[in-house]
């Protein structure tokens, strides 16, 4: 196989092994994905996320073009998202809320996070994560629009998460985020570039580039407290990372959007 062909394959594997990681859609493949198979993997995030914000734009579209309200429409489109991802990262969310709310040492909140179990905290956190990210997509209302912001919040909010990887330490030195923290610069590189763009093609550059900056502001704010709370990041802590990530574009995109003053 000549070096091109490789190339395309390996390429061809990320993708896939993003998609399987990131989402819930019926892929074959004949082994388990690994740690190290999701840092190899990691600068396709992004592209996974697009594809799981295309999925709630189609569901949103056709239920606007049934006559439903951007109310209803928006509540079918995080479902149709909710499933198409199986809820991962709002478990990391539930997972961290509860943990760094409900103990006072690392190591309480490191088993809390291990716990299955579901707390007030982690009820709260995806309570207000849903609202903010259903309002926000009633608010833009308009199809187009609304499917432009729904693929560049699932791109961007992923895009920053292979070099949170690389740049915060571990928590524990097992675990899924432990086999992956081997994410290159590279690749934390091209999932940034990849975000930024979805951002662009949204917004213009503009409000891209703001949005690019909270986005950054977030990340920093969530490695600081991870590390304050329990030394470093988890695979929980990466997942709530991406749902504070996707909120704080959907807001963007609502002000960018929002269709003139309210009532």
């Amino acid at each position: 196989m000549s070096a091109l062909g490789e190339w395309l394959r390996q390429v061809a594997i990320d993708l896939k092994t993003a998609i399987l990681f990131c989402t819930r859609l019926p892929l074959s493949h004949s082994t388990t994905i690994e740690g190290a198979d999701l840092a190899r993997a990691s600068w396709a995030m992004p592209i996974a996320g697009g594809l799981v914000g295309g999925i709630g734009a189609a569901v949103y579209a056709s239920a606007y073009q049934l006559g439903l309200s951007s109310v209803t429409a928006a509540a079918l489109a995080l479902a149709a998202v909710l499933l198409a991802t199986g809820c991962l990262h709002e478990d990391g969310l539930a997972d961290t809320a509860d943990a760094f709310g409900g103990a006072h040492d690392p190591e309480r909140k490191l088993a809390i996070m291990r716990d299955s179990r579901i707390g007030t905290y982690g009820a709260c956190a995806l309570i207000v994560s849903i609202i903010l990210r259903w309002s926000a997509l009633a608010d833009i209302a308009d199809p187009w629009p609304l499917t432009m912001a729904l693929i560049a919040a699932h791109a961007a909010a992923r895009a920053a998460l292979p070099t949170f990887m690389r740049l915060v330490p571990l928590a524990r030195a097992d675990g899924l985020a432990a086999g992956a923290a081997g994410v290159s610069w590279e690749n934390g590189s091209v999932a940034a570039a990849l975000g930024l763009i979805a951002l662009a093609a949204a917004f213009g550059p503009i409000a891209a580039a703001v949005c690019f900056v909270l986005l950054v502001a977030t990340a920093i704010a969530v490695g600081r407290l991870c590390i304050n709370q329990v030394g470093g990041h988890t695979g929980d802590v990466i997942g709530a990372l991406e749902q504070i990530s996707e909120i704080v574009v959907l807001i963007t995109a609502a002000i960018v959007f929002s269709p003139g003053p309210r009532p």
